[in-house]
């Protein structure tokens, strides 16, 4: 069985810079002040990879992703 992931955003870390957005807009809106809002939904196999891209580009490291079911 693979293991599934979702999205994680450190409101104090985020300065609002949106590149995640850009990189994953299936599942991730920016508020009126341009910070992320992200699905709760787990990151399926399709988009995997390109959560892992916006993660990566997050030039103040304020997303990531956690495995699904860890509790936080």
């Amino acid at each position: 069985m693979a293991m599934s992931y979702r999205l994680r955003v450190n409101p104090i870390l985020c300065t609002g810079y949106r590149m995640c957005a850009e990189l994953l807009p299936e599942r991730i809106d920016l508020d009126d002040w341009g910070f992320p809002m992200v699905d709760a939904r787990p990151i399926g196999h399709d988009l995997l990879a390109h959560a892992r891209r916006a993660v990566a580009a997050c030039p103040r490291g304020a997303i990531e992703l956690v495995p699904d079911g860890d509790g936080r």
